[in-house]
């Protein structure tokens, strides 16, 4: 479990710092530059990343805090499409999902880890997608505070995004809940 919490730790906190760093000249992204920084930041990321992975895998099994009833594992796949539309929106041109959602990346990963709580009750599963629920909190709130709303008003909306995030958005979800997450996770999906 402590691999898990330190991959989280470190995972999040790169995260949490890069949201809440300087932007003054004297930032450490401005010292670095933005190639160096970027290279550090990502292979800290990876660190944790790696760290969660490893003590996900190694918790198990956990102990049980919650026995979820069987609905929950249906409502948690309506979710996981609604968060992989979400995931791709924020990477397609502005549509009017991400210029009313503003931030879809954020709010993917919210719906990603509240679902995942919804239908998982092991401790490892808890401090894993609660931690990353807390995160996305934490971000919006953080982008917000910086004056980060999204797409303004003057954004000009582009249909093909929503097209866009939409397909390939539900061909990434059905992948994953059809072929990869049992190879990727070790859990399949459908049972």
């Amino acid at each position: 479990m402590i691999y898990l919490i330190a991959g989280i730790a470190v995972f999040m906190g790169t995260h949490v710092f890069a949201a809440m760093r300087d932007r003054g000249g004297n930032s450490l992204r401005d010292r670095l530059g933005y190639g160096p920084y970027m290279g550090l930041f990502s292979v800290v990321a990876l660190v944790g990343l790696g760290l969660i992975i490893y003590g996900y895998g190694a918790a198990r099994p956990a102990a049980i805090l919650y026995s979820p009833p069987t609905a929950m594992r249906h409502v948690n796949l309506l979710l996981m499409a609604i968060a992989m539309v979400l995931l791709v929106a924020a990477y397609v041109p502005t549509g009017h999902i991400k210029k009313a959602v503003k931030h879809p990346m954020i709010l993917s990963l919210k719906v990603w880890a509240f679902g995942h709580l919804l239908a998982n009750g092991e401790l490892n599963s808890v401090i894993l997608f609660g931690g990353f629920l807390a995160y996305g909190v934490i971000s919006r709130i953080s982008a917000k505070r910086r004056g980060d709303n999204g797409p303004g008003p003057e954004a000009i909306v582009n249909p093909m995004g929503d097209v866009l995030a939409i397909l390939i958005g539900l061909g990434v979800y059905a992948a994953i809940a059809f072929y990869l997450h049992p190879i990727l996770f070790g859990v399949p999906v459908l049972v």
